[in-house]
């Protein structure tokens, strides 16, 4: 593979990405990630900074004997030698060496007061750092990346001085020098411009790292490609410290699908939404619904006007096939839903209704009319489902008939309160009366209601409440506000999501569980 030659995609989610508010990641996680990444097909993974922390150092011991990377290479993180010693005898830099990392990637300050007042050195021993570290690791068998750190304020604070740094470390080796945009504040035109001149000035190989502080990392990052940069820099997911870095995925997909470039090998750009949502699991980050390509919302359609142009070519409403980054398009259901939005939803569920149009009439009065009184169906297909098959075959599925139920909680002098339900039902000719505790009035609903249809149903072992969300609609009413509730339930090998709607919060989440169980009973009964 030749990394010299290529455009360089560098992944820096596992280091810079790291250092977001609430992000951490074990080293099992990072080999994970890496896998991904590599899986994705960047050329470069910024494992850590061995040396810095027993975390990071450790996954460059482990890597070395667990990673079969068949698109990447791993690169170390670090600094330049410290000021006053020789890098020889430097221990950040011997914990480089011993990473046994192909590539080192060396932060260098560029901008004339974090060298003065930030590393309390000369302006000239600073590139005397730049100059040994360099140098060193090259003959160590290591190749060099340098992050001129702080760059673009740099390089307005003292142009020459900036040009210099850059200078010191091309003179010493290194691969290529990327342009950091640290505090992120920068906008796309001021980018190019100054890519372009460091380009004309240095001739060597630029790069980007950007921060996405003003909303324009992944824009700063196709500004500087667009002046010469082959060398991008970014995080999945935009992970990364304050607002994050610029999203790895969607600088990529904008190069290849928007410009033209090839910079991930051949169809490895139609797994990003699975790596994406991967990536996100292990960080335990929930995907943002509303993210670039990869988004589940990123190919959604919501308004009739929009549905009834897609019916005739989905593309009249989308910039691109969603398949190409292996996403996929979604129609929501809503009161700004019309008839096209309720029959291209039917025959993305399996229901061809274009041969009663009578039938999509009343559906669509009914979505609207439940819209009304505070349903929602947009992010609730799985009650939908069930509300189009009630239209389409007469009768709501059934598997068990509710006879009744309620709930009560106590108090203990502890302070610790318990709830415990009661649910009386009937399945598959069987009475059930089951009574089951829990944490809260909805929990214990959910414990006494699988317990008592998993005695008709077995399989309803296998469900389990994942996600909970209330909302409370005409607030001005008090406690007699309507509530809204949404659940999401799994079985292990899927997920899906049910609405309830009620005078308060137990009543909703009674019609939510309802809806969940009945829809998983129907997934498994065909």
């Amino acid at each position: 593979m030749d990394l010299q030659g290529a455009f360089h995609v560098y992944d820096t989610t596992m280091r810079d990405g790291a250092q977001q508010e609430g992000l951490n990641l074990s080293v099992a996680d990072k080999l994970n990630i890496a896998r991904l990444l590599d899986e994705l097909g960047v050329g470069f993974i910024e494992g850590g900074w061995p040396g810095a922390n027993p975390k990071d150092t450790e996954f460059f011991r482990r890597a070395a004997d667990e990673l079969d990377l068949r698109n990447a290479v791993l690169a170390a993180f670090g600094s330049t030698r410290k000021a006053g010693i020789a890098a020889a005898d430097d221990p950040q830099i011997a914990a480089l060496r011993e990473s046994r990392a192909p590539w080192v990637t060396l932060v260098a300050k560029s901008h004339t007061r974090h060298v003065e007042l930030a590393l309390r050195t000369t302006l000239e021993e600073n590139l005397a750092m730049v100059r040994d570290s360099v140098s060193h690791l090259r003959e160590s068998g290591q190749q060099v990346f340098i992050d001129a750190e702080h760059f673009f304020d740099g390089y307005r604070l003292d142009r020459g001085y900036a040009l210099e740094v850059l200078a010191a470390a091309f003179e010493a080796g290194a691969e290529a020098v990327a342009l950091c945009d640290t505090n992120g504040g920068m906008l796309p035109h001021w980018v190019g411009e100054i890519v372009s001149e460091v380009i004309a000035e240095t001739g060597g190989r630029v790069g980007i790292h950007a921060h996405n502080d003003t909303g324009c990392a992944v824009a700063n990052s196709i500004a500087a490609v667009e002046g010469g940069a082959t060398h991008v820099q970014g995080c999945i997911n935009g992970y990364g410290e304050r607002t994050g870095n610029a999203d790895l995925i969607t600088t990529v997909a904008n190069l290849e699908l928007k410009l033209g470039r090839t910079v991930l090998p051949r169809g490895r750009l139609a797994e990003a939404t699975r790596i994406a949502h991967a990536v996100a699991d292990i960080t335990n980050f929930p995907p943002a619904s509303r993210q670039p390509y990869v988004g589940t919302s990123a190919f959604a359609h919501k308004a009739g006007l929009h549905a009834s142009a897609i019916k005739i070519d989905p593309n009249l409403y989308q910039h691109l096939d969603p398949v190409e980054v292996g996403n996929d398009m979604r129609l929501l259901v809503s009161d700004m839903a019309g008839r096209a939005s309720i029959e291209l939803k039917g025959m993305e569920l399996g229901f061809d209704l274009s041969s009663d149009p009578d039938l999509i009439t009343r559906v669509t009065a009914r979505v609207k009319e439940l819209e009304s009184q505070g349903y929602t169906f947009e992010a609730a297909d799985a009650s939908f489902e069930l509300l189009l098959v009630e239209a389409v075959e007469g009768a709501r599925p059934a598997y068990f008939d509710i006879e009744s139920w309620r709930v009560i909680t106590e108090t203990s002098p502890a302070g610790e309160a318990v709830s415990e339900a009661t649910v009386k039902l009937k399945a598959e000719g069987v009475r059930y009366v089951v009574t089951g505790e829990g944490n809260g009035p909805v929990n214990a609903l959910d414990h006494a209601l699988r317990q008592a249809i998993g005695q008709a149903f077995p399989e309803v072992a296998k469900f389990e409440l994942i996600d909970y969300k209330v909302r409370i609609f005409d607030q001005g009413h008090g406690t007699d506000a309507t509530t809204r509730v949404l659940i999401e339930t799994t079985d292990g090998e899927s997920s899906w999501v049910t609405v309830g709607v009620g005078h308060n919060v137990i009543e909703a989440s009674w019609g939510a569980l309802i809806d969940g169980l009945t829809f998983g009973l129907r997934r498994h009964h065909g």
